[in-house]
């Protein structure tokens, strides 16, 4: 598999998954605050590096404070937006050397390769961690791996609708 329908694997992974643990964070009676302040940092850390990648973005915060309705609409409006980015992707483009500023000021050049890459594994850390505290506070947590995703055939139709 190439490299950009592996993107395009990951990142519909990555709606799923996302979608799974915000059921079960939308789920559970009384759900740790924690839980979803994570929840929303995911949201709003996503839509952060859509912005330094060019694309039109809603000016959310990193961790910002967002109802459960807030981020299930956002995380609706992130797959539509992430289906339309890499669509147009091209080999060309992952190429392409992107200069930002962190959150702490500080100045970083990477490759839109490396920056997909970082945008999918700091969305399966964090749900890790909503996962974490929801378990640990008696709710039910879904099984997201990877791989639980591709046996189950939850991408067999592609995009996540």
């Amino acid at each position: 598999m190439g490299r950009l329908p592996r993107l395009h694997q990951d990142f519909a992974y990555n709606v799923w998954a996302n979608r799974e643990i915000f059921r079960a964070l939308a789920a559970a009676a009384s759900p740790p605050p924690r839980a979803l302040e994570v929840m929303a940092h995911l949201v709003g850390a996503e839509w952060a590096w859509l912005r330094r990648l060019d694309v039109p973005s809603p000016d959310l915060p990193v961790w910002p404070a967002l109802s459960l309705d807030e981020c299930a609409a956002q995380l609706r409006t992130l797959s539509s937006t992430w289906k339309q980015y890499l669509d147009a992707l091209t080999p060309e483009a992952l190429e392409r050397e992107l200069t930002y500023t962190n959150f702490k000021g500080e100045r970083w050049t990477n490759t839109v390769d490396v920056i997909l890459t970082h945008v999918f594994t700091h969305a399966c850390y964090h749900r890790g961690q909503v996962a974490s505290l929801l378990g640990r506070a008696g709710h039910a947590v879904p099984y997201t791996d990877y791989i639980e995703c591709i046996r189950r055939g939850h991408l067999a139709g592609g995009w996540p609708a």
